[in-house]
């Protein structure tokens, strides 16, 4: 993939993150409401639902934050060529060889996990340098093998392309 391939790779990223940002300031804001209503004032001792408004709406506001950090994340992120001295980092592209057929790559953000798009059909999944693939890909160079604990099985390939 070229490197305008990536800009617009990094383009869809930020888009989905501000979507799910979006989401997420609305359903804080109407979890707010919900602990702060009359209705929702608390009647008998068993009467929880002030409470778990309360819990619901400080969970959406971490999520907020978590939007925040990584729109930018991605706002920062400086793309660099592959280079066979330093490996595979932030903002490369890797395929393995037995998603090759399919046209898959991994994009290695910052942030994003599990988001998958295409581009010019070419089918992406985001993962994360924390996550179990992001860990078995730093830092390795094309033709390395890795091997990556998924579930209860195991991925046993190599590294086809990076860019």
């Amino acid at each position: 993939m070229k490197l305008m391939h990536k800009q617009s790779l990094i383009e869809k990223i930020i888009r989905h993150l501000q979507t799910e940002l979006e989401n997420a300031v609305q359903a804080a804001e109407k979890a707010h409401l919900a602990a702060t209503d009359d209705q929702s004032v608390a009647e008998t001792q068993y009467d929880t639902l002030a409470i778990e408004a309360a819990y619901l709406a400080e969970g959406q506001s971490r999520r907020i934050v978590e939007f925040q950090n990584a729109l930018a994340a991605y706002q920062q992120l400086e793309l660099t060529p592959y280079s066979e001295k330093t490996g595979i980092g932030l903002g490369h592209l890797i395929q393995l060889d037995g998603d090759m057929d399919k046209a898959h790559w991994f994009f290695l953000g910052p942030a994003a996990a599990g988001y998958r798009t295409q581009i010019e059909e070419q089918s992406i999944t985001v993962i994360t340098p924390h996550s179990p693939m992001g860990q078995a890909l730093s830092g390795k160079f094309i033709d390395d093998d890795i091997c990556v604990a998924l579930g209860k099985g195991e991925l046993n390939d190599f590294i086809a392309a990076v860019d």
